[in-house]
């Protein structure tokens, strides 16, 4: 059975985070696709010190819950990161987490679908939406769309259920990355991967 793996960058476990990953799940189940839940906001998470340890020991050094997540990512046919919005960007805690997640995993993540879920009381969605994208677009993982830009809005706990528009969002990416795992498992099995040259790193210094 496919499966999406759901991080939920929230500190506030029944807040308005919650009502979009909510939709989400709910759809996904609906179009047969596993998901899990994992919430990360609550958690003492520090950030990379770009010591390379995990090329040595092929795991981040800090031994947390950065690391009982990555063979669960290395299954998942997708990814899904939701954040509130904090200063027109994704929660602290949130970044430091996927940073060491995506550098410290190695193995191959071509193909794995992604998408970022931002949650806030008026502004700042855009920015938060973009600097998750970018987790995705630098690991070959296609970025899954919805027919707006992936947000909900609400100040109060559980205000975003009257979003109607942003829950409608929610559930067209699920059904979206429910078609794309699918569709992709259909195009591996036929054509496999595309082929991949050896990675090319350019210093601009010399």
């Amino acid at each position: 059975m496919s499966k999406v793996l759901i991080i939920n960058g929230s500190p506030h476990l029944n807040g308005n985070v919650s009502v979009a990953v909510s939709e989400l799940v709910k759809t996904f189940t609906e179009n047969e696709v596993e998901t899990e839940v994992i919430n990360v906001g609550t958690k003492d998470i520090r950030g990379c010190i770009a010591c390379f340890k995990c090329y040595e020991t092929g795991k981040c050094v800090f031994d947390d819950i950065v690391n009982e997540t990555a063979p669960k990512f290395e299954q998942a046919d997708g990814l899904i990161v939701a954040s509130p919005v904090y200063y027109a960007s994704a929660n602290a805690t949130l970044v430091a987490f996927l940073q060491r997640l995506f550098y410290s995993t190695h193995f191959d993540k071509s193909m794995k679908l992604g998408a970022s879920v931002v949650v806030a009381r008026r502004g700042g969605c855009s920015a938060t939406f973009d600097e998750l994208n970018k987790f995705f677009t630098i690991s070959n993982m296609p970025v899954v769309s919805s027919q707006y830009w992936n947000s909900v809005h609400g100040r109060t706990p559980g205000e975003a259920v009257k979003d109607e528009e942003g829950l409608q969002t929610m559930r067209t990416l699920a059904r979206n990355m429910s078609f794309l795992i699918k569709s992709i498992k259909l195009g591996k099995e036929t054509f496999g991967l595309p082929e991949k040259e050896e990675k090319i790193m350019t210093h601009f210094i010399n």
